[in-house]
């Protein structure tokens, strides 16, 4: 991506993400269950943000509507100057196409395919692609371009899945427990990659985690419980994932 593009989308001042009183409501009645209650923040373009907090606290549940692949009971989440939770779902379909990127867990690459046509998946159907080789080279894989996944181990499947979701070059990356299935060691290689991908494209970044140690490499920590964000952190000054100690 050209630097000018790296620097203009940092210097903008309006927030990517402004969050207002966000609520969601799974189920009716007695078996109702309010996975978010009423949450606010803002988040400015080019940050690195970790979501901190305990399995079933509405950490998924937020990126899910950030993302556009749910529906907000209540509240405001826009992006930019659109506003999420009045979208159809053609229009969410466009706005995780065009600016949304993801990243899970469970890798879901295809087993047939090498790493470099499992990018070309994503590339296929961008406006503004990457060459899949060039965002594999970001992710420290320019080597093992045509190994198929089963010839990968599992920290290198999940950069694989990290440079399928930049190669459309999104505005935003969304990270569902990255490194939940990884061990130690090549978590941090995980997140090394993102941390590299945040600095050097300017790609606001989500991470999603219930490892407490991970929220030293953001810029912003929001801290969840029971559906709520129960406080807040800005860190001065971010450590490298290679720094962090498991």
């Amino acid at each position: 991506m050209p630097a000018a593009k790296d620097l203009n989308r940092r210097s903008r001042h309006d927030p990517v993400y402004r969050v207002e009183g966000l609520t969601k409501v799974y189920g009716e009645g007695d078996n109702a269950v309010q996975a978010l209650r009423g949450v606010d923040f803002t988040v400015d373009p080019g940050t690195m943000v970790v979501l901190l907090g305990p399995s079933g606290s509405g950490k998924s549940t937020l990126l899910n509507i950030l993302g556009g692949l749910d529906h907000a009971s209540a509240g405001h989440a826009w992006f930019h100057d659109r506003d999420l939770t009045e979208l159809d779902d053609d229009a969410l379909t466009e706005y995780r196409r065009r600016s949304v990127g993801f990243v899970f867990q469970f890798y879901n690459l295809v087993a047939s395919l090498t790493a470099r046509e499992n990018v070309a998946l994503i590339t296929e159907i961008s406006n503004d692609p990457m060459d899949p080789a060039e965002a594999l080279a970001l992710v420290g894989l320019d080597a093992r371009l045509d190994h198929f996944p089963a010839e990968l181990s599992g920290g290198e499947q999940q950069r694989v899945a990290i440079a399928r979701a930049i190669a459309k070059r999104p505005e935003v990356l969304l990270c569902d427990e990255p490194t939940g299935a990884l061990d130690s060691q090549t978590g941090t290689r995980v997140l090394a990659a993102l941390d590299q991908i945040n600095r050097e494209l300017g790609t606001t970044t989500f991470i999603i985690t219930h490892n407490a140690v991970i929220a030293d490499i953001a810029d912003q920590v929001f801290l969840f419980g029971d559906g709520r964000i129960t406080g807040m952190r800005h860190n001065t000054t971010r450590i490298s994932p290679l720094e962090l100690s498991w």
